[in-house]
């Protein structure tokens, strides 16, 4: 089915950025400033109150007893692997198609990455693929929840109950996504939450989040995100300087309201474009797991002609973008590892397939319309 373009636009091109946080934060504007006056009255701008507020909204938004914001994602996975002990010669489990950080984290507290291969349908880590990667320096299995939606984590919680593993859920692109009507981040031991101002919920910077519902990792992540200091300038551990901004704090706050209404609208969008891709020769629609309800931080598309595809649209002014070109295990600052090309096949394929497109829910219906004409006419042209 080819896509006819809305009357008055034929042959026109239309601007249709990756994200658009201009027509997000238009209608918020008023509430986050009064809530910015208020830290800006009080002048407490380190651990400020609102960030125990913040805290305390997010865990029951979440339904999870124990929510530890700190500076970013990226140190959310640090900080949960620190505090579950796990160091040096320890391996750690997990997917090579993610961010950069599900790695890094892992390797920052001198343990090591453990790549196993994706599922080709989902993206995320594989389940059946787990156990052969399993020894006896075997830590932790951290599954990513890859672009919204939840990894399978009746098995990977199968599989660590066997093997007495600790699981971290690296929820950095999934907030507020299910498995099985349970929530992301209450599987494991810890969960972890991203703050980046392109995430469903966006701060204006940096900003992460620990989840648990194990009180002892909570007291230990809140110790150390701040310097493993407690009481005051007496340290049990050393931790990291990685506190959540009290601006922050506010300004996700006021945000976290309108979250459901977004997480709706982003699949809102994805059935519309789920309805006009289906049936367009060389590429595949996202794969929603039955189990799983996605929140669509990405939607991406598996293409034949990838790179010509990102080109045309880049050209017809619709952003996109490829999340990821190329899998951790062949990333060079992990050559001492001894992974090579083949290793991880169904990552290495994903690689050089998939492009995200829009998805936000500010979308118009015209925007939509656009971009679905736009690739159809490229692979029927």
């Amino acid at each position: 089915m080819v896509l006819e373009l809305l009357p008055g636009t034929k042959g026109e091109k239309m601007k249709v950025p990756m994200l658009d946080l201009q027509a997000q934060y238009k209608p918020l504007m008023p509430k986050i400033k009064e809530a910015l006056e208020r830290v800006f009255a009080e002048h407490n701008y380190i651990m400020g109150p609102q960030v125990k507020e913040f805290e305390e909204k997010m865990a029951n938004y979440l339904g999870i007893k124990n929510a530890i914001g700190c500076a970013s994602g990226t140190d959310a996975l640090v900080l949960a692997i620190k505090a579950l002990g796990i160091g040096a010669g320890d391996e750690v489990i997990t997917t090579p198609f993610s961010f950069f950080a599900t790695a890094s984290s892992i390797w920052r507290n001198n343990a090591i990455p453990v790549f196993v291969d994706i599922d080709p349908l989902t993206f995320n880590l594989d389940p059946d693929n787990i156990e052969k990667a399993i020894t006896e320096k075997t830590k932790a299995i951290l599954p990513v929840h890859l672009f919204g939606q939840c990894a399978n984590m009746d098995s990977i919680m199968a599989i660590a109950h066997k093997y007495n593993l600790y699981v971290i859920e690296d929820n950095a692109q999934g907030i507020g996504c299910t498995w099985d009507g349970k929530m992301s981040c209450s599987f494991g031991d810890i969960g972890i939450l991203s703050f980046f101002p392109s995430k469903n919920l966006g701060a204006m910077g940096d900003a992460g989040m620990c989840l648990t519902n194990n009180d002892d990792y909570a007291f230990k992540l809140r110790q150390l995100r701040v310097h493993g200091e407690n009481p005051k300038y007496y340290h049990q551990w050393v931790g990291l300087n990685s506190r959540l901004d009290t601006l922050q704090a506010a300004v996700l706050s006021v945000k976290l309201d309108f979250l459901e209404g977004w997480s709706k609208g982003r699949r809102a969008n994805a059935e519309f474009y789920n309805e006009h891709l289906k049936n367009v020769p060389g590429i595949r629609i996202p794969y929603i797991d039955p189990k799983a309800v996605s929140i669509y931080n990405q939607y991406t598309l598996v293409c034949e002609k990838r790179d010509k595809l990102m080109a045309y649209l880049k050209e017809k002014e619709i952003g996109c973008a490829v999340y990821y070109p190329l899998p951790l295990h062949l990333q060079e600052c992990f050559s001492s590892l001894g992974y090579k090309k083949g290793d991880l096949p169904v990552a290495e394929e994903m690689a050089e397939k998939v492009l995200s497109i829009p998805i936000y829910p500010e979308l118009t219906r015209e925007q939509k319309e656009y971009v679905c004409k736009t690739i159809t006419n490229f692979y029927y042209h």
